[in-house]
């Protein structure tokens, strides 16, 4: 961390003395840790999945979901011993997964935790929660510590890349890191029945049935007035990887007050634009997928980041 390069902007910094661009220094920072139920059924199941939210960000989402904790950096400070105790803590009591939520910027203090919690009892699988903003090296290190990949796939088009997150290069970064997530854990597999019986049984636990045990879930939020590029990220995942990777197609964009006075993000998606691209999809034959009630696109469905399972007791 004394010259830091973990992500593609290369700040190239020493994060013990300066804050990088995804505004943190050497000490993981986190606003939540609890059980989280809004994932895809195979991630949060009926018992949920064990969401820590990380503080900062390594993207500049104009629209972000989580800004307070993203752009404002709303968190608390962890020693890696703590975090790991706060994996273990969230197997305890009853999570399917550990869900590492924007991680980017921790990966290798996040590592450290991973591996002392796994000495000490942690075995539920882990899910690498991401905006796909990632250098490859760095994705390289977590290969055998991550089972299953849920990142974004933004935008094609740059261009909107730009305006909306600062992130020029976004489609080839985020192709390159896709690439890679899926040479680590290939194709989807999910626990069958008799593997979750064993898998408890083993372990004294109750996960669920039907979760995935390995792959990959792309995430893509529609947003509104940008529906072609919507369009273009499903042609691009399923000619690249066909059913072999499952599509989330995001239907839960909630305009926040930073955009209220943007030109196009200032409201909620239409149920026509959703429908253009789930349709496109369903006709380009997409199988392996989620699609989202427009329901969710409201306030009430983003987290609390009131320090839930961060404050210590």
């Amino acid at each position: 961390m004394n010259k830091c390069n973990i992500c593609p902007r290369g700040c190239n910094i020493n994060r013990q003395e300066n804050i990088g661009y995804c505004k943190s220094d050497n000490s993981i920072r986190a606003a939540r840790a609890a059980l989280h139920f809004w994932e895809e059924p195979c991630i949060s199941g009926t018992s949920g999945s064990g969401a820590v939210f990380f503080s900062g960000c390594n993207m500049r989402c104009i629209f972000c979901q989580n800004f307070d904790i993203a752009a404002n950096n709303k968190g608390i400070k962890l020693t890696n011993t703590e975090l790991s105790d706060i994996f273990l803590r969230l197997q305890e009591s009853g999570a399917n997964n550990i869900n590492l939520v924007t991680p980017t910027h921790f990966t290798y203090e996040i590592i450290k935790a991973l591996e002392l919690a796994k000495s000490k009892g942690l075995v539920i699988p882990i899910v690498y929660n991401t905006s796909s903003y990632e250098n490859v090296n760095t994705l390289k290190d977590l290969c055998g510590l991550v089972d299953v990949y849920l990142p974004d796939f933004k935008y094609v088009d740059n261009n909107i890349a730009k305006e909306y997150s600062s992130a020029p290069d976004y489609f080839e970064v985020a192709s390159r890191a896709l690439e890679e997530m899926y040479r680590q854990v290939g194709k989807a597999r999910f626990f069958t029945k008799e593997e979750t019986d064993k898998f408890n049984a083993d372990n004294n636990l109750k996960i669920d049935y039907e979760l995935m045990k390995s792959g990959i879930i792309v995430r893509h939020l529609c947003l509104p007035g940008t529906s072609n590029d919507s369009i273009a990220v499903v042609k691009y995942l399923y000619e690249t990887y066909k059913d072999n990777v499952y599509i989330s197609i995001m239907n839960q964009y909630t305009p926040l007050p930073q955009v209220k006075d943007h030109k196009l993000l200032h409201r909620k998606l239409t149920s026509y634009e959703y429908k253009k691209v789930v349709d496109f999809a369903i006709d380009l034959g997409v199988i392996n997928g989620f699609t989202q009630d427009g329901r969710v696109a409201k306030e009430s469905f983003i987290p609390d980041f009131d320090f839930t399972g961060i404050l210590k007791k």
